[in-house]
């Protein structure tokens, strides 16, 4: 296991300041998240097959003067491998696969580095809920309602004729 410094100086990706260098970094293969990332294990998942390059990839970049999360390996070439989720729609953002005997590392300025440590995980965006926005079933009631004022107002207009 590294200590932040140790992390940062191998990697490059530094944090703030105020966070303390010499702690070490817990490798976990268990749900975690970093920020608005999630690391959720799936060993039924099919394995990532795309090397983490040395630099890392950036999985989720950081909007409105956010700061991204960067995926970094340790390891053998190859041992950590993602695969980014099609389109950006989605929660997902990809599948991560680490192979025994190495660590992959979510690094984010603000959250420092987290350790993932070997089995094969899904990592999901997470979102704020919008609660300005109404949920499905008061979608439904406003439906129906609107349904009802139509049916009423079309009856209301409906010519009789009447036989003498």
């Amino acid at each position: 296991m590294r200590t932040l410094g140790e992390a940062i100086e191998v990697h490059g990706i530094d944090v703030d300041e105020h966070l303390d260098r010499e702690t070490t970094i817990p490798v976990l293969t268990g749900l975690q998240a970093q920020g608005d990332v999630m690391v959720v294990p799936r060993p039924a998942q099919s394995p990532a097959g795309t090397a983490v390059p040395r630099d890392g990839v950036a999985v989720v970049r950081g909007e409105f003067g956010g700061h991204t999360h960067t995926l970094l390996a340790e390891g053998a070439a190859g041992d950590v491998t993602f695969d980014a989720a099609p389109g950006e729609e989605g929660l997902d953002i990809g599948v991560l696969t680490v192979a025994p005997g190495a660590t992959a590392y979510l690094a984010h300025p603000e959250h420092a580095y987290s350790g993932i440590g070997p089995g094969t995980y899904v990592l999901r965006r997470q979102r704020e809920l919008d609660t300005s926005r109404p949920d499905a079933e008061e979608l439904l009631a406003r439906a129906a309602a609107a349904a009802q004022k139509r049916a009423a107002a079309e009856a209301a207009n409906r010519v009789r004729y009447v036989r003498d």
